[in-house]
């Protein structure tokens, strides 16, 4: 019985080859864009999944209140924290501290590399976190203080390694930076793509700061990481709870740090996707795209099987005598519905096939767009909620194929023989209002997606012809010569070179400062001016810079002087002026910029002269509102030095800068990246979720267009005589083209009307995340509507315009 369905099945797709290749290119589109899809939302759902007690461990947040306000939301705090836990609370099962040290300088026999991720941390590092270990004993590997973790990747260009023989690497001494002492590798670890924590080196804490020295800044210094392991069966609100105490225990207000500070734990699974943190010391994606996303991809499936549906009803007509005859010759309703059921799995079967052709034919233009290696294989492999995306999508897939095949199948099966085949049988109004009804949906969802699309694309032009205050182009940023001696002469060095450079034709200017733009900068608590309320404490972000500075980055001196040569000096203590931002001129209480001249600020009891006001600029992406900014004359080995290039003879340049470097920073090694590159990464996200959003905006908007061609040719198919008639009659080619077109325009227009407040309400949402973002103008609504309209048209127009031509004899011949 099977066989004979399943022969019959395959008859009806070749006697109806249009139909059938209408619903198998649209099923296939909306199935291979629901894989490729799945894939990017599988892999960012998958972040941190492979460790064994993930599910237990979570990162410590800690949220700073001054003055009753909130003035850092971040997982930075002090380095006590964690080990104060572990001890106060019997539900902390092991804490892990962690210390980001940036880019560190590694020495194996006269072989120079830079480590760019090097994170400080102890011994229960690699024992919470379950990275792979490929040689050494993770139980000991940073208990001395001397010893170094590598990962495979920081391994290979240090050693050359191919063949993987990672054993004969431990117990190899190479030096760091300019500590003395040698280090020793203890173990090698891999760190998979999926790990919100990215490092290429682990070294210990101790290593790196001597608390000896720094005891008392412990619990005022809060450039830390931590992360804890709860036992099983702790609740996380309830042990939150208790964290207020803890603070209250260990800060009493805001009498140690000066700020209140609120602690809180985010599980770790969520600190990829789920991160609004300043400060973010992982890899932290978008849940909004995430979740957007595949919402898309079941919105393009759904209307690929909404197409089956309305295909397959208004054909039933047609079908109509086929049933009524069997039904006569003894065949049962639910023979019927195993037979339609049956065509319906079959045109599903072969379009999921043809998807996963398709989507293995353009993964890599799909890897390319993503800037990922994605593939069904690792779809099918990945574990925790990226497999129970997969089995609900599976499960949601399934019931589509049932739903789709279903409807049309129990519609077929109900007609009655006797009145199909006595010629009185007519569709019923349901069936009509169902397509009508489903053709809307389709719209509906292509509309929306449109006007997405189209905010989402003026958001990014906004963000890249927006002026940011600051001039990144041709401005190229040489890493910090860490490893130079600090010391009275140092300030005299950086200057030597920066006029070395800026003496040749290919070099405007250079300058030296501690934070570039696209750089979160540092946080400076208990600043107050003259103008604020007594008590009152302010945290505003400050940043090192030269005298060059302004001048290089074009930032407006709005009031005052810049910085001279003899405000800085070696010795922090005999530094005294200062220059604001207009956003700090404000937060210190100052009514006007002129008004700040001369005014005494103090940051942390320490006395600064406001000689100078310069101009708001934007520091970081569009996300980020404009932050109070206190300058300083500092300089230091950590600070990168800015140089702006006035010619594109690059490989010339890069040489003459590589030798000037070396020649006044000797044994540091030449790095480099150029500015705006570096800032346009910021919006990486954004940009990657524009193109993907737009392409399957697109693919949704065909399959939609697909189905409306097959529904518009099968419904003038069953109106030709009706044509004929009216032309006979007299009727205008233009007055039938507008008779047929009526009714799809018509529901279009519901489904815009249903639309567009959605997709207003969706998009103010989404430009919420940005600090500085457009208007949703009437036109971006206005277009999509249009755009879906002619698009619907020149759908619809090339079987309405052919039928309207058509000689009226044919259809009438045999009348």
């Amino acid at each position: 019985m099977l066989r004979n369905y399943l022969k019959i099945a395959y008859r009806n797709l070749l006697k109806n080859k249009v139909f059938s290749l209408i619903n198998i290119v649209g099923l296939a589109i909306g199935m291979a864009a629901c894989l490729l899809i799945l894939q990017y939302v599988s892999f960012e759902l998958s972040y941190d999944d492979f460790h064994e007690k993930g599910d237990q461990i979570y990162r410590v947040v800690n949220d700073r209140y001054q003055n009753g306000e909130l003035i850092q939301h971040g997982t930075i705090t002090y380095s006590p924290v964690g080990a104060a836990m572990n001890e106060d609370f019997e539900e902390v099962v092991r804490s892990t501290e962690v210390f980001p040290t940036g880019e560190i300088v590694i020495d194996y026999r006269n072989k120079k590399i830079v480590a760019e991720n090097t994170l400080a941390t102890d011994s229960s590092f690699l024992n919470l976190f379950s990275f792979p270990v490929k040689a050494g004993n993770i139980t000991t590997a940073l208990q001395d203080i001397q010893a170094v973790v590598l990962t495979t990747s920081l391994a290979r260009r240090l050693f050359d390694e191919k063949n993987e023989n990672w054993e004969e690497y431990i117990g190899k001494t190479i030096m760091l930076d300019d500590i003395s002492d040698p280090f020793v590798v203890t173990a090698v670890v891999d760190v998979p793509k999926n790990s919100h924590l990215r490092f290429s080196l682990l070294i210990s804490i101790p290593a790196v700061i001597d608390w000896t020295e720094n005891e008392d800044s412990k619990w005022n210094w809060s450039d830390f990481y931590h992360y804890v392991q709860l036992k099983p069966d702790v609740n996380q609100q309830d042990f939150e709870g208790r964290l207020v105490d803890f603070s209250e225990r260990y800060f009493k207000g805001d009498q140690v740090s000066g700020s209140v500070e609120k602690f809180s734990l985010q599980p770790l699974e969520k600190a990829h996707l789920y991160s609004d943190f300043e400060y973010e010391i992982g890899v932290t994606g978008s849940s909004t795209v995430v979740w957007e996303l595949l919402i898309i991809a079941i919105a393009i499936l759904t209307i690929a099987w909404i197409n089956y549906i309305n295909l397959a009803t208004a054909k039933s007509l047609e079908r109509a005598k086929e049933v009524g005859i069997r039904k006569v010759v003894g065949t049962k309703r639910r023979q019927l519905i195993r037979q339609y059921m049956m065509e319906s799995l079959l045109i599903n079967v072969l379009g999921i096939l043809i998807a996963f052709t398709v989507t293995q034919v353009v993964q890599i233009s799909f890897n390319r767009l993503l800037q990922q290696d994605l593939s069904l294989t690792y779809l099918l492999s990945t574990g925790g909620n990226a497999r129970f995306i997969v089995a609900l999508l599976g499960t949601m897939t399934l019931l589509g194929i049932l739903a789709s095949g279903f409807y049309p199948a129990f519609v077929l099966s109900s007609y009655q023989p006797t009145k199909v085949l006595s010629g009185k049988f007519s569709q019923n109004k349901s069936s009509s209002f169902l397509r009508r009804s489903l053709t809307v949906t389709q719209f509906a969802a292509s509309v929306t997606l449109m006007v997405g699309s189209l905010v989402v694309y003026q958001q990014i032009l906004f963000i890249q012809q927006q002026k940011l205050g600051v001039t990144i182009d041709q401005i190229l940023v040489i890493r910090s010569p860490n490893q130079a001696q600090w010391d009275s002469t140092y300030i005299d060095r950086v200057n030597s070179f920066k006029d070395a450079i800026e003496r040749e034709a290919s070099i405007s200017q250079a300058a030296s400062s501690n934070r570039v733009p696209g750089q979160r900068m540092g946080r400076v608590f208990n600043v107050r001016s003259d103008r604020t309320q007594e008590g009152t404490r302010l945290a505003s972000s400050f940043m090192g810079v030269d005298a060059d500075f302004v001048k290089l980055y074009d930032v407006q001196l709005l009031a005052g002087r810049n910085f001279r040569l003899g405000d800085y000096h070696a010795e922090w203590d005999r530094l005294h002026t200062i220059l604001l931002n207009e956003s700090a001129v404000k937060l210190l209480g100052f009514t006007t910029n002129e008004e700040a001249l001369g005014e005494t600020v103090w940051t942390n009891d320490k006395p600064w002269e406001v000689v100078g006001v310069v101009a708001d600029f934007h520091q970081q992406s569009l996300r980020h509102p404009i932050e109070p900014i206190l300058f300083q004359p500092t300089y230091s080995t950590y600070n990168p030095i800015s140089v702006k290039l006035l010619t594109q003879q690059l490989p010339t340049t890069l040489e003459l800068l590589e030798e000037k470097y070396t020649a006044f920073f000797p044994n540091n090694p030449f790095d480099y990246y150029f500015l705006d590159e570096r800032f346009q990464q910021q919006y990486q996200q954004d940009f990657l979720f524009g193109r993907v959003f737009g392409l399957f905006t697109a693919l949704a908007l065909l399959v939609s267009c697909i189905g409306l061609f097959g529904l518009s040719s099968y419904t003038i198919f069953r109106r030709t005589k009706e044509i004929g008639v009216r032309k006979v009659l007299g009727a205008s080619i233009g007055s039938i083209v507008t008779l047929l077109s009526r009714e799809f325009v018509k529901l279009i227009l519901i489904a815009s009307l249903l639309a567009l407040p959605l997709a207003y309400f969706i998009m103010q949402q989404w430009l919420e995340s940005y600090a500085f973002r457009i208007d949703i103008s009437w036109w971006l609504f206005l277009l999509p509507l249009a755009v879906v309209l002619l698009i619907a048209l020149l759908t619809i127009s090339f079987q309405t315009i052919k039928a309207a031509l058509a000689n009226p004899v044919n259809s009438l011949r045999y009348e």
